[in-house]
C-alpha cells in the first residue's frame, strides 16, 4: 500500500487572492492562481466560484481573461503627458478612462532613460505608448504607476483652431471651433491675421491676457478656406491633426507600383467572383462566390469564397507607403471627401476589383455545411477577375425577381447560389447568438455646394447581412489559420461588460419591469434576451440605448480574449486591408504563414511589437470616429442655422447632471437643453434611472422619453444645437416611482402633454 504524503493546502482567502493578483495586474488569469496557491483541479471550481463572487463585489475584474483590481491599467497604456511634479518629472492620464466606474482619473509618473532614444525625448501635451507598472503609491501626490515611454504618437499641440471674421478696418475675430470654447472669442489685432480672409480656418497662438475683454491671439497658419473648399470636414481634420497629405516618397511609390502578374499565383480569372457595395462607393476591395458542394459527404453544403485585394503585394514592410499607413491608422470617411489610408494609385487603381481586369488577391475557399457551420477552409494567393459590380440595392432587386441588363445574367449561377449559402450561414449564427442590437444609423446626402440635402435612414437588406457573414466567416478563418501556424497577429476584440456597466443595467432595467439575473457575466444571448422582450414597444431604442452604453468598445489588441458582441472566440480583420492597417499586418501574416512569398510579415513584428501597433491603430481608430461624428454635427447645425425658434420631435438620447440632450427625429441631429432651463423648480440628476426629476412635482424626463423641443441657438462652426424644452415629463412622486411609470406606461402617457414655450427660469429660483 502506497501511503499518501501530501499535505492537506489550505484554501487562500479573498484578501489573498487579492493581493496576488494586484502583484502583476493583467497579467494574471485563474489557472496562474491555482498555481500559485496549489490548487488541484478538484478545487478550482470553487475557485472561480470565489472570483466570480468578487467580480460581483466589484473587487476585481476580468479584461483579456485577465484578473486585476477594479481600474487597474494595462501594462500596455495610451496617455498623454499632463505635466510635471515638484521635481520636474513628467506626469501622464491614460488617454481613455470610465471615472463613472472606476472613479478618479490614475496619474503615471514617467521614468526618464538615462540615454533616452530617439523617439523617447517627450513634452508636456505630446501623447505616447507607455509601458506601465504598479508601484507603492505615494502619499504626498497619490500616484501609484511609473510609465518607461515606448514610442510618442502624437507632439504637443501648440496652437487653436478657429474661424476667422474679419473686421472693417483691419483684424478680425476668432470663432473656435471646439465646442468647450463655445462664446469665447479671440480677438486678432491688424498686422497678425497673416493675410486670412473671411472664412478661413486658421490655427493661432494665443497671448497671455487678463479676464476682461476677449483674449488677443496671432494667426500661425492659414489651413484653408471652408467656403472655397465646400468642406466642413476640413475642420475635423486639422482639429484631430488626422494626416491629409501624402509625403512626396509615399506618392512616388504608389505611382511607380505596377499590376501584379500570375507569377507566384494561382490563376482564378474564370470564377464568376462579383463586388457588392454601397452605391456610392469608390473602392472595391472585396468579392464573393459561392457554389453548392460536390462532396456526397457534405449534403446540402456550401463552398464559399472570398477574396481580398491583395494591398500587401504593393504595400512592403517599412516603406514609406507602410510608415504612412501604419500613421494613419484607417481611411477616415465624411460626407464630403474620404482621407484614405492608402494612395488613390493603390486603394482606387490597382487594388480595387474592377470589372474584367486582372487584380491580384488573396482568397479563402470555406466549406460550410448544411448546418451553416464551417467545416474547413484554405487560403491562397491569385490573380482574379471580377465578373461584375454590384450594388446592395441592385443585388437585392435582382434575387427578388426585378433584373435589369447587369443582373439578368448573373441570378441563376452567381446570386441565387450566393443567397443559398446565405441562408446555411444565418442557421450559425442564429445558433451561437451574437449581440442583435437595433440601431439604424443616418447618413447624410449633401447638395453639390456642399451643404445638406437631406438626411435618409438606408433601409438594412438581406445583401447587407449576406456580405456581413461572408466576411464575419472569413475573418474567422484568419484568426484560426494565423493561430495554428504560431504565426503573431493582430486580433479584433471585444471585451465582455464591466460588472459595475452590468449592474447598472440590472437597476435601470428593474425600473422597467424586466429582471436581469445576478451573478457572473452576463453573455451576449441574455442581452438579446432583454432585446427580445421589448421589440414593438415604445421603450425598444431606449432599451437598445442603454444595453449598448453597458457594452465596452471593440478595440484591436495582440492579445486574444475573445469578440463579445460576434460571440465568436477568436476573430481577426482580414477583408479591408484598402482601409484598415489592422487588415495589412494580418494579409502579411496569411503570406509568412502560408509561405506564398517574400513580402510577408517581417520576423522583428513579433507579439510586443503588434502590441504596440494595436495600441496605436485603435486610438487611430476612435480619432476617426470622432472626427467623423463632428463632421456631421456640424453639416446638421449649418443646415438648421436659419430655423431658430423652430419645434422639432425628438427624443431624449443622453442624462447628465448638466442637463439632457436631444436627438431629432428628422435629421438624427443632438442638441442640448441646459438643466437650468427645465420647467420652474430644481431638477435632480437620478442616475439609475437615466433621468432628471423635479425636487417639487416628481416631474421626470428620462432616456428615451420623446420630446417637443424649440431651436433657441446653433453654432454652426462648433457644430452645437441649443434647445428649450417645450412637453412635460411624466409625473412621479417618492412612492411611484418605478415600474408604473416606465416610458410608454398608462401613467407615463396621461402626464405627457404638449405646454408653451416657458423662457429661461427666473434669476431667484434654485438652479443647477
Amino acid at each position: 500500500m502506497v501511503k499518501n504524503h501530501s499535505k492537506q493546502v489550505t484554501f487562500p482567502t479573498k484578501e489573498e487572492i487579492l493581493a496576488f493578483i494586484g502583484d502583476k495586474p493583467g497579467e494574471i488569469g485563474t489557472r496562474e492562481i491555482a498555481r500559485a496557491f496549489h490548487l488541484k483541479n478538484d478545487r478550482r471550481a470553487e475557485l472561480k466560484r470565489v472570483l466570480r463572487e468578487l467580480a460581483d463585489e466589484g473587487r476585481v475584474e476580468s479584461k483579456r481573461k485577465k484578473l486585476h483590481h477594479p481600474g487597474a491599467l494595462p501594462s500596455v497604456t495610451l496617455a498623454d503627458i499632463t505635466g510635471r511634479d515638484s521635481d520636474g518629472e513628467l506626469l501622464a492620464t491614460p488617454t481613455e478612462w470610465d471615472e463613472d466606474a472606476h472613479g478618479p482619473v490614475p496619474r503615471i509618473r514617467i521614468l526618464t532613460p538615462r540615454k533616452p532614444r530617439p523617439g523617447e525625448v517627450a513634452g508636456v501635451g505630446d501623447r505616447a505608448l507607455l509601458r506601465v507598472e504598479k508601484t507603492q503609491e505615494d502619499e504626498a501626490d497619490g500616484i501609484r504607476y511609473s510609465g518607461r515611454i515606448i514610442k510618442i504618437i502624437d507632439k504637443a499641440k501648440v496652437r487653436t483652431l478657429g474661424i476667422f471674421r474679419a473686421l472693417p478696418g483691419g483684424g478680425g475675430r476668432i470663432i473656435p471651433v471646439d465646442k468647450k470654447q463655445l462664446g469665447k472669442e479671440l480677438s486678432i489685432a491688424p498686422g497678425t491675421t497673416k493675410d486670412a480672409q473671411d472664412g478661413d480656418l486658421v490655427a493661432v497662438s494665443v497671448a497671455p491676457h487678463s479676464r476682461l475683454g476677449l483674449a488677443a491671439a496671432r494667426v500661425e497658419e492659414r489651413l484653408g478656406s471652408i467656403k472655397s473648399e465646400r468642406a466642413v470636414s476640413l475642420i475635423a481634420i486639422h482639429a484631430h491633426d488626422i494626416p491629409h497629405v501624402f509625403p512626396v516618397a509615399a506618392e512616388a511609390e504608389a505611382h511607380a507600383a505596377q499590376p501584379a502578374t500570375l507569377a507566384g499565383r494561382e490563376d482564378w480569372r474564370k470564377i464568376a467572383l462579383v463586388t457588392i457595395d454601397p452605391v456610392d462607393a469608390k473602392d472595391h476591395d472585396d468579392a464573393v462566390y459561392a457554389a453548392p458542394d460536390p462532396d456526397p459527404d457534405n449534403p446540402g453544403g456550401h463552398i464559399v469564397t472570398v477574396a481580398i485585394a491583395d494591398v500587401a503585394h504593393y504595400v512592403r514592410p517599412g516603406s514609406a507607403l507602410d510608415r504612412e499607413a501604419q500613421k494613419r491608422g484607417n481611411s477616415c470617411y465624411f460626407p464630403d471627401r474620404v482621407v484614405p489610408m492608402l494612395p488613390e494609385r493603390i486603394s482606387n487603381d490597382l487594388c480595387s476589383l474592377r470589372v474584367g481586369e486582372n487584380r491580384a488577391a488573396l482568397a479563402v475557399q470555406m466549406i460550410v455545411g448544411r448546418d451553416g457551420r464551417k467545416r474547413s477552409h484554405t487560403f491562397y494567393r491569385v490573380l482574379m477577375r471580377s465578373a461584375a459590380k454590384l450594388n446592395y440595392v441592385q443585388a437585392q432587386a435582382a434575387i427578388g425577381g426585378r433584373t435589369d441588363e447587369v443582373t439578368e445574367t448573373l441570378v441563376d449561377n452567381v446570386l441565387k447560389p450566393l443567397y443559398a449559402a446565405y441562408e446555411t450561414l444565418k442557421k450559425a449564427r442564429d445558433a451561437r447568438g451574437p449581440l442583435d442590437l437595433d440601431l439604424p444609423e443616418r447618413k447624410i446626402l449633401l447638395k453639390s455646394d456642399g451643404t445638406v440635402d437631406r438626411v435618409i435612414t438606408p433601409e438594412r437588406l438581406e445583401s447587407h447581412r449576406l456580405i456581413e457573414e461572408f466576411m464575419i466567416l472569413a475573418n474567422v478563418a484568419a484568426a484560426e489559420t494565423l493561430e495554428a501556424a504560431r504565426v503573431p497577429l493582430i486580433y479584433r476584440t471585444h471585451d465582455e461588460p464591466s460588472p459595475e456597466k452590468v449592474e447598472a443595467l440590472r437597476q435601470f432595467m428593474a425600473t422597467l419591469h424586466i429582471s436581469v439575473p445576478k451573478g457572473g457575466a452576463m453573455r451576449a444571448e441574455q442581452f438579446n434576451r432583454i432585446l427580445a422582450q421589448v421589440k414593438g414597444q415604445d421603450v425598444e431604442k431606449l432599451v437598445n440605448e442603454v444595453v449598448l452604453r453597458s457594452q465596452s468598445q471593440a478595440e484591436y489588441s495582440a492579445e486574444n480574449y475573445g469578440h463579445f458582441g460576434l460571440n465568436l472566440r477568436r476573430y481577426a480583420h482580414f477583408t479591408s486591408p484598402i482601409r484598415r492597417y489592422a487588415d495589412l499586418i494580418v494579409h502579411r501574416g496569411l503570406i509568412r504563414a502560408q509561405k506564398f512569398g517574400s513580402d510577408g510579415l517581417p520576423e522583428s513584428q513579433d507579439t510586443a511589437a503588434l502590441t504596440e501597433i494595436s495600441a496605436q491603430i485603435s486610438a487611430s481608430e476612435r480619432r476617426a470616429m470622432k472626427a467623423e461624428r463632428e463632421t456631421n454635427d456640424r453639416l446638421i447645425a449649418h443646415h438648421l442655422a436659419d430655423r431658430i425658434g423652430a419645434t422639432f420631435e425628438g427624443r431624449i438620447s443622453g442624462v447628465t447632471r448638466a442637463g439632457l440632450f436631444v436627438k431629432l427625429d428628422d435629421t438624427g441631429a443632438d442638441g442640448f437643453i441646459p438643466a437650468r432651463t427645465i420647467g420652474n423648480e430644481y431638477f435632480r440628476y437620478e442616475e439609475a434611472m437615466h433621468a432628471m426629476v423635479g425636487n417639487r412635482s416628481g416631474e421626470t424626463h428620462r432616456l428615451g422619453d420623446r420630446v417637443t423641443v424649440k431651436l433657441v441657438e446653433a453654432a454652426p462652426v462648433a457644430g452645437a444645437l441649443r434647445f428649450e424644452l417645450l412637453s412635460e415629463g411624466s409625473v412621479m412622486t417618492g412612492a411611484q416611482r418605478g415600474p408604473s411609470n416606465r416610458p410608454g406606461s398608462r401613467v407615463h402617457q396621461e402626464h405627457r402633454r404638449e405646454k408653451p414655450f416657458r423662457g429661461k427660469p427666473s434669476p431667484g429660483k434654485r438652479r443647477r
